[in-house]
């Protein structure tokens, strides 16, 4: 695979707000790439960060998000070729004072020395979904997205490209 880093390391910042409690909801990312010359976003680490579930007695809570290469009708997973990240934080509670709260996060940082980055997008954006379980307000997910600008050659590009649309 023939990339060439073209930029420093960049941040990119956004936030997601579920459009009502418990409704799966994503906003869009603009990379803005420049597809004639091949241009690709190197993912070296992603923040999620969610807000808290609710503490709602005698019932299970929970807020998760993922950052994806390509638009889900639902909340996707890290099993998934298109997830870059995910995160979901929750509490459960089986009676009135009896809450346990715990929370998941991916690996969303790169992982040791002998990978150069997590994920590459090839495509002019990316999604941040996010949805909340038996929540009484809607819930927001922040990100925090470290990337690099790199050129593909043409064979990379175009597989690269094909790999994101057919796993949507």
């Amino acid at each position: 695979m023939a990339l060439k880093r073209t930029s420093e390391i960049l941040t990119i910042g956004t936030r997601v707000l579920e459009t009502a409690a418990n409704t799966y909801t994503q906003a869009q990312v603009d990379l803005q790439l420049n597809p004639l010359d091949q241009e690709v976003l190197l993912i070296y680490a992603v923040d999620l960060q969610v807000d808290a579930p609710d503490q709602v007695s005698g019932t299970n809570t929970s807020v998760s998000a993922v950052l994806t290469t390509t638009s889900q009708p639902t909340l996707s997973n890290i099993g998934q070729n298109l997830c870059i990240a995910a995160a979901a934080s929750g509490i459960r509670s089986s009676a009135p004072n009896e809450q346990v709260s715990f929370e998941s996060r991916s690996l969303a940082d790169t992982p040791g020395t002998s990978i150069p980055y997590i994920g590459i997008i090839a495509t002019n954006d990316m999604f941040l979904g996010i949805r909340g379980g038996n929540n009484l307000v809607p819930k927001n997910c922040f990100a925090k997205i470290y990337c690099a600008r790199a050129k593909a050659d043409a064979a990379t590009f175009a597989a690269l490209v094909q790999s994101e649309i057919l796993s949507s």
